[in-house]
């Protein structure tokens, strides 16, 4: 049952379940504002406790090569995880905190001056699974993708061939099939 508005009516509260502010899945917090600086705040925390191992590698005389590669092991691989399904609910704040803490981790000289921005580190991951869903057969994200479309006219090569579904208030850049579909759109 709807209350008039655009907000649906609260349910009935449940006997002994108790309502929470944020709620943790895999590893990932997800607050009842579809929020993720909560959980961009730990992940800065604990990314921010391995740069101290990587202090002690360092001084211990490991080289810059291989200090990269245990940076893009430890550290990039905890920035990636799970990114698809949460970095679409990244505010701006968000992203330059992830930016400022990727830009202190080249001035201290554990990755490469060339890294990417935090938004193409994403881009670049959201692309990778892209291509994975169209060239797997009976991948398992396949039926999220909308229909074919056959064009009986010549255009400009796309990156998909693919229905571009109809943007609104209940599908949005947060869900992740939206994002590649719509990449490079003009």
């Amino acid at each position: 049952m709807q209350r008039s508005g655009l907000h649906p009516a609260q349910p009935r509260a449940c006997h002994g379940i108790e309502q929470v502010e944020s709620i943790t899945a895999l590893g990932v917090t997800i607050n009842n504002r579809f929020s993720v600086s909560e959980h961009v705040t730990k992940l800065l925390t604990s990314c921010s406790s391995l740069l101290y191992a990587l202090l002690i590698l360092r001084s211990h005389g490991m080289t810059s090569t291989s200090l990269y590669d245990v940076f893009r092991a430890t550290i990039v691989a905890k920035l990636l995880y799970c990114s698809l399904a949460w970095s679409g609910f990244c505010s701006a704040a968000d992203i330059a905190r992830l930016d400022a803490f990727l830009k202190r981790c080249k001035r201290y000289g554990y990755c490469p001056d060339d890294f990417l921005k935090i938004a193409d580190v994403f881009s670049d991951a959201d692309d990778q699974l892209f291509s994975r869903i169209l060239h797997t057969p009976g991948h398992v994200l396949k039926p999220l993708l909308p229909n074919h479309i056959q064009h009986h006219y010549n255009l400009r090569d796309r990156s998909h061939n693919f229905e571009l579904i109809n943007k609104n208030a209940h599908v949005n850049d947060c869900h992740f099939i939206v994002r590649p579909l719509f990449k490079d759109v003009y």
